[in-house]
């Protein structure tokens, strides 16, 4: 599933191409949106612009730049495992069929294209307030108005869980997944089976301080950017110049540890099962824990 960094750097290529821009084109054969391009097109409309919120993505649309918020439209997708969005210059060659787009929204300049998305979803912002399934800005490691300290409490409440489980909860600091769980608490040398309330104030605040720091380093600038799509973007955790070298631990099953040469392990963790990697003697698992 795309990360926090994935997502960011989508919405922020799709906000290149079509914020500002009016909608001249608008298709999709997914039931919420078609249900509110029936009640109200969105062709005509303004793309004010595109973010992201962990791991959804929101579009917003609205009559006129200075449009009240009441008036104002936001599309959320969110694309688990296998969606992608696609951005093209109009004119362009694309990469997949058209037909097997869901949703496509279209502009004077460019045509954005999301393909096998699974959900996809209308709100009005005071509705997106009241959702609890999407984060909010002051959750979002990458927003500017990430808050730290609420963050800290909110992982100091799941005292009772795993570190590497209350990690990847998205209304925790959204943006985080298998990839970032495993190499932050490789990088803060805390063993991701832990109890948060095994962990002390200072441990937790650096666990969250590393998160931000990595997923940031994952949405920097490259000066190679292009108008494509970022899903399949190579992600680095490491300072090594080593092409093959790009991260920690995770994906590493059986290679040795960068630190210490002890083979890394794998193992499924929690009730969602969910991937993670770790290294048994820079963080060993405590003698309780289920694996």
């Amino acid at each position: 599933m795309p990360e926090g960094d994935t997502i960011f750097r989508t919405a922020r290529t799709l906000g290149r191409a079509l914020a500002g821009a009016r909608v001249s084109g608008f298709a999709t054969s997914m039931a919420e949106p078609a249900a509110a391009e029936d009640e109200r097109s969105f062709v005509g409309q303004l793309v004010v612009n595109v973010e992201s919120r962990g791991k959804w993505l929101l579009m917003v649309f609205a009559p006129e730049a200075d449009s009240e918020e009441a008036e104002q439209r936001v599309l959320a997708t969110h694309m688990l495992m296998s969606g992608s969005w696609h951005v093209y210059p109009v004119g362009a060659t694309w990469q997949k069929p058209r037909e097997q787009a869901r949703i496509v929204v279209e502009t004077e300049g460019f045509v954005a294209a999301a393909f096998r998305v699974p959900i996809a979803k209308i709100y009005t912002w005071e509705k997106l307030r009241r959702e609890r399934k999407i984060p909010r800005r002051s959750e979002d490691l990458l927003h500017a108005e990430f808050d730290a300290e609420a963050a800290l409490v909110r992982l100091m409440v799941r005292r009772t869980e795993s570190i590497g489980e209350a990690m990847v909860q998205q209304r925790v600091m959204a943006g985080v997944g298998n990839v970032f769980k495993s190499e932050v608490c490789f990088a803060e040398g805390v063993s991701p089976f832990v109890r948060v309330d095994s962990l002390s104030e200072q441990q937790l605040r650096s666990l969250i301080a590393r998160a931000r720091q990595q997923l940031k380093a994952n949405v920097m600038e490259d000066s190679g950017n292009q108008i494509v799509t970022y899903r399949g973007l190579r992600r680095r955790t490491t300072r090594s110049a080593d092409p093959g070298a790009n991260l920690l631990v995770y994906g590493r099953r059986d290679e040795p540890c960068r630190r210490c040469g002890t083979a890394i392990a794998r193992a499924l963790q929690g009730d969602g099962a969910r991937v993670t990697y770790w290294c048994p003697q820079c963080q060993p698992v405590p003698p309780d824990a289920a694996l």
